[in-house]
Formats: C-alpha cells, sequence, structure tokens
C-alpha cells in the first residue's frame, strides 16, 4: 500500500489519446483543456506497471485463454470484498469492452423494430448502439429533486408494459447523473421487469466510484433470470487502452448465445493478454487505489461546489453520489447547452460536454478526474464562457 499522488500532472500529448490529441474531433479546436472522455488524468497504480513490465520479459504474446479462475476469481472476490456480493465465477464470460457485450445482447434478446427501454439522460454511446441496430428508444426520465434522482414507478410499468419493449437498460452508477440505485428501487426494477417480461441490461462499469452514503449494489444480487450485467476494471484503474471488460449471465441459455457470439460469428475470444493481467492485479492487490482515488474526487466535487457557490451562484451542483463525472444545472442561465459548450471553448479554452449530448439540455457534463490544478483551470474556463456568452 502506497499513497498515490492524484496531484501530479501527466502530459498526456503526443500519447494517441482520445481525448488530449483528438479533441478537435468534439470541439473543433486542438488549444483548449478536455474534461470530456471519461478517462481520468491518472497513473495507473504502480502494482499494474510492475506486473505489465514482468511480463514484457517474455517476448511472445500470443493468443491468449480467459476461461481460467486466475482470470474468474479476482473479479467474484472483488464484488464480494467490495459490497458483500456473491458472484458464481461460472457466470463470467470475457467480452473486449461493455459496449460490444450490449450491442450483442441487442441482438440476442430483441429483433429489428423492438424497443429498449432507458432513463433519460443517458450515456451518450448507447443512442448509437440501440438505434444502429435498428431498435426503438423508450425513454423514462430521471426526475431530479434536491440532486436525488429517481424515477416514476408508474412510468416504468407503463414503458415496460409495451410489447414492444423487450429490454431495459440501466447503468448504475448512473452516467451522467452520479446517481446509485438503491437497494428499493433495484426491487422495484427487478418487480416490474418480471410482471412484464423485460431482460435487464445493467452497465456497472462505474461501480467502485461511490461518493455519497448510498451503498452501491448489483442488480444480480436480486435476480438471475433474465438479467445481465456489465462491467470492467477499466474506469476505475485508467486502462481502458488495454482492452477488456466482463459479463455477469447467469441464465446458461444466454451465456451460451453469447460465447457463440463471441467465439464463432466474432473470432473475439482470446483475450488482450496486457488487459487480463492489468485487471488481475488492479482486483487482487490495488483496492487501496481505489480508496484514495474516491477521496480525492470528493474533494474534486466539494472543490466545485465551492467554486460555484462563490462565483457563480446561480449553477446549481452538489456532489453526486458516484462517478467522476459532474452533473452541472446550467437551467437558471437560460441558454443552450450547446451555446455554453461553444462559449467555454470560445472564451475559456475549456471543452466541457453539452448535456443535450445525453439528453438533457439543462445540463453540462465534466469529468474531474483530474489533478486539482486542472479542474481549477477548467473552472475558470467555464467561468469565462458563461460570462462571454451570458454577459
Amino acid at each position: 500500500m502506497m499513497n498515490i499522488d492524484f496531484d501530479s500532472y501527466i502530459d498526456r500529448h503526443n500519447t494517441y489519446s482520445t481525448q488530449w490529441d483528438y479533441i478537435a474531433d468534439r470541439f473543433g479546436r486542438n488549444d483548449i483543456i478536455p474534461f470530456s472522455i471519461s478517462d481520468t488524468d491518472f497513473a495507473v497504480p504502480p502494482e499494474i506497471i510492475e506486473t505489465l513490465n514482468e511480463r514484457l520479459k517474455h517476448p511472445i504474446f500470443g493468443y491468449t485463454r480467459w476461461n481460467h479462475d486466475n482470470f474468474k476469481k479476482p473479479i467474484a472476490t472483488w464484488f464480494k470484498q467490495r459490497g458483500g456480493s456473491y458472484v458464481d465465477t461460472n457466470w463470467i464470460v470475457y467480452s473486449p469492452s461493455v459496449i460490444w457485450s450490449l450491442a450483442t445482447l441487442i441482438r440476442l434478446r430483441s429483433e429489428p423494430g423492438d424497443s429498449v427501454a432507458v432513463f433519460n439522460p443517458m450515456y451518450d454511446a448507447f443512442f448509437n448502439t440501440i438505434q444502429s441496430n435498428q431498435r426503438n428508444i423508450c425513454p423514462i426520465q430521471l426526475i431530479a429533486s434536491n440532486n436525488i434522482f429517481t424515477f416514476d414507478q408508474n412510468d416504468l410499468y407503463k414503458t415496460c408494459s409495451d410489447p414492444k419493449v423487450k429490454l431495459l437498460l440501466i447503468t448504475n452508477p448512473h452516467n451522467p447523473t452520479g446517481k446509485v440505485f438503491t437497494k428499493d428501487e433495484l426491487k422495484t426494477i427487478v418487480s416490474i421487469a418480471k410482471e412484464t417480461n423485460t431482460f435487464i441490461i445493467s452497465d456497472d462499469i462505474h461501480r467502485d466510484i461511490i461518493l455519497q452514503d448510498v451503498p452501491y449494489s448489483p442488480i444480480t444480487d436480486y435476480t438471475t433470470k433474465h438479467v445481465a450485467l456489465l462491467c470492467s476494471a477499466s474506469k476505475t484503474f485508467n486502462i481502458p487502452g488495454l482492452i477488456g471488460s466482463y459479463a455477469f449471465l447467469p441464465d446458461g441459455d444466454v451465456k451460451d448465445s453469447f460465447l457463440y457470439e463471441l467465439k464463432q460469428k466474432n473470432a473475439l475470444s482470446s483475450v488482450s493478454i496486457f488487459g487480463m493481467y492489468a485487471q488481475t492485479t488492479a482486483y487482487t492487490n490495488c483496492a487501496y487505489y481505489v480508496d484514495e482515488l474516491t477521496n480525492y474526487i470528493k474533494l474534486n466535487m466539494k472543490c466545485i461546489e465551492a467554486y460555484f457557490n462563490e462565483h457563480l451562484p446561480n449553477i446549481k451542483f452538489m456532489m453526486p453520489q458516484a462517478t467522476y463525472l459532474a452533473w452541472i444545472d446550467i437551467s437558471s442561465l437560460h441558454v443552450t447547452s450547446l451555446a455554453l459548450q461553444q462559449a467555454c471553448v470560445d472564451y475559456g479554452k475549456v471543452g466541457i460536454m453539452s448535456g443535450s449530448v445525453y439528453g438533457n439540455d439543462a445540463f453540462m457534463r465534466m469529468c474531474v478526474g483530474c489533478p486539482r490544478s486542472k479542474l481549477l483551470q477548467g473552472l475558470d474556463g467555464f467561468y469565462k464562457g458563461v460570462r462571454g456568452l451570458c454577459g
């Protein structure tokens, strides 16, 4: 165990970084500071570096198997130690990415023209994944009250009762609001899905970054029927470039169909050797890193609260329940989020995401998994954007 220096600035330019080197793809220019893609600007735990360096001593990186205890047991142990949840290792399958798993399950559990129920706002990649697979989106609005997001049970029931709705997609913790679904809410979701014969897909990739007192629990704590849980260590430990994720598929028929797609149809059953080693090390030796990371993100969120209270008191923001994503209410400004995004680029030289991308134009999303010095630059840029747009 050691203390990680999350304050250190690490220059990510010229590393083919999506967030830093290709920022013009999203914001039209390269001379700004990005707060967009949900990876962090933090170094991975040193244990992961040591593991990868050790593996690099062997000069062959051939096709690699994942279906063994060394891959699956650390996942099950992680869920047990950090939340007390039981995971049967027989449920666990490898996937190259959470979105690949989602797209595959959409095709396996529905037909073109069917619908997917989702909580709105939602992670922007879900829009394309659903619609490009010729499925329709049926939104269920998350309702905000004192920065606590919830949903209307009647709305959920009505939506899932539509015979065209075959799937319910949730993210827990939720991207972009940072909501953690409570045990009672998950039980309600399971009950309604069972009654309406709706298959649940839960994306839990942000499961480790819990900032408040609402504990995370996976949907598989409440049902192992008609459910899939998708996850990865990539967000927590900043290793998405190493490729790899996993899913819990307790239903044997669903698991068999998924593995057929993975191997026979797509020839993707060989795991990334470095992704596997990194995840296994993270889940075995790096719990301390998550604790330190979570504490640092809490302080970043408090910094945002204090900044807005002092400089932009009309902006509504409170610490989210989870994630390193700040979901910022700009409704009092009476401007569109796209207009404010552009003003932040033009006046503040910062790239902060428009809430319209996620389905709610009254918000902005700011990734704050970064050193506090960068965060303060971002907040100053946000301030300049507001002043430039609103006067």
